[in-house]
């Protein structure tokens, strides 16, 4: 994890904001686990982001832009008679009628 500030204030301290805390019968902490990322600067109060999910959401990125411009197959389209390359979206780009691969 590495948070910066997105004003980029130089503060160092952050506070996150959907943190669930468990304490014990007289309420001293005992554990926490961040439910869902987010984080703000102590600060300035602006916003914070993760650096460190980057690399991550960057490959996960790449992945699918990958995964959507695989071709299956390549056919004519029966309305237009264009040679249309099917992806995921199976239509054709020139009249819109869906095609079938056989």
């Amino acid at each position: 994890m590495f948070l910066v500030c997105t004003r980029r204030c130089g503060g160092t301290l952050f506070r996150a904001l959907f943190a669930e805390v468990e304490v014990d019968a007289v309420g001293a902490y005992q554990d926490h686990r961040v439910a869902q990322p987010g984080y703000v600067c102590l600060n300035c109060g602006s916003p914070a982001l993760d650096l460190g999910e980057v690399p991550a959401a960057l490959e996960a990125d790449a992945r699918q832009e990958e995964a959507e411009t695989a071709v299956m197959a390549e056919v004519l389209c029966p309305v237009c008679e264009t040679r249309v390359q099917l992806d995921a979206n199976m239509e054709c780009p020139n009249c819109g009628s869906p095609l079938e691969v056989a």
